[in-house]
């Protein structure tokens, strides 16, 4: 078998694999159109160490932990485990700080929105145009030469920080009383904590060996024309909606959809707003896990940026609901896409001067 048809075998496999991981945490008891969000769940894990005091989304996700493990493990075992940091790390805090909060306006990151569109949620399809629209706007500032500057090595220690200091939040979750947890609402809806792990694991080393990113597929495809980041999605996609079709969960409308909301120009926004953070940043939500998981400094730091950004998200009531989004949220958007062409901009001259 030549390098390339390997190389599309494997994201078949992962394809299928990650399909399988949203089905399997789906029917285990996740939000509905929610097996696996990045941004929301984060967001419950900001909730369950009190830095919300939104009663209904406090958990202790165990997917985001097993994401982060998983990728780590695939990258040992795959030896490119790689210890790095110092590539604008302030910059990176405050685009994952964004990122998470236009996906918190859409009320989810890229995962959601395909599983979303699986489930017939037309919402998530308007999204996608301001998703799109937000990653074409950051290759035209990748074509003029953005760049956050060069990660250099560090000890390799530093790059398992991240992994460990949420394996011990796990832990302490489960054997003792220290964090919240919702008994209602969306963080009351999880499967049990070995599934969810398990999951997290398999969907983190999925997402590490298939390089997945919801940005990055689309970036390639504007770029150089390379489809094949889209391989993997298009299989996760394909397998929740035969699921949806199977179960009666597919919906075709706007209306009535699961945690969602129907106001099209901030959907739209929203997920421009990610869009364009996430080509800025190198990866969207789950491919900043993946990274972090991998060794990346850089990719944790973006991690804490949008740990802070999910807790001001409900503390400050910049989340949207499923009445739509709220006046906080749609002025911190406008603010955020303002800050990101700033950003663009700042970094283009710096390496152009």
């Amino acid at each position: 078998m030549d390098t390339r048809k390997k190389e599309i075998t494997t994201l078949v496999v992962c394809g299928l694999l990650a399909g399988a991981v949203a089905v399997v945490l789906a029917i285990g008891g996740n939000p509905k159109n929610m097996a696996i969000c990045v941004a929301c769940f984060i967001r419950d894990i900001a909730g369950g160490l009190g830095l919300h005091s939104a009663a209904k989304v406090q958990y202790i996700r165990p997917e985001i932990i097993g994401i982060v493990v998983g990728a780590l493990i695939m990258a040992i075992v795959g030896k490119e485990y790689k210890a790095t940091a110092g590539s604008s790390p302030l910059t990176r805090f405050f685009l994952g700080f964004m990122m998470v909060i236009g996906a918190l306006v859409f009320l989810g990151c890229p995962l959601r929105m395909v599983l979303r569109m699986a489930a017939g949620d037309l919402n998530a399809w308007i999204g996608l145009v301001g998703f799109a629209a937000g990653i074409v706007t950051g290759v035209f500032f990748l074509k003029k030469g953005f760049s956050l500057g060069r990660a250099v090595k560090v000890g390799k220690a530093e790059g398992i920080i991240l992994p460990v200091v949420l394996v011990v939040v796990l832990v302490l979750s489960l054997t003792t009383a220290l964090f919240k947890a919702s008994t209602e609402g969306p963080g009351s809806m999880h499967a049990v904590v070995l599934v969810s792990t398990l999951g997290g694991l398999v969907f983190g080393a999925v997402a590490q060996k298939s390089r997945m990113c919801f940005a990055g597929g689309l970036r390639d495809t504007f770029l150089v024309r390379d489809f094949s980041g889209l391989i993997t999605i298009g299989l996760l996609f394909g397998i929740v909606l035969v699921y949806n079709l199977v179960t009666g969960g597919f919906k075709l409308s706007m209306a009535d959809q699961p945690i969602a909301h129907s106001q099209a120009l901030w959907n739209i926004l929203g997920l421009y707003v990610v869009g364009f953070a996430a080509v800025l940043l190198g990866g969207c939500p789950l491919r900043q896990l993946a990274l972090a998981g991998s060794g990346s400094g850089d990719s944790a730091v973006t991690f804490l940026g949008m740990l802070v950004g999910a807790a001001c998200a409900h503390n400050f009531n910049l989340a949207s609901s499923t009445d739509g989004a709220t006046m906080g949220g749609q002025i911190v958007t406008i603010v955020c896409i303002v800050a990101l062409f700033a950003i663009a901009a700042v970094n283009l001259k710096k390496r152009n001067a």
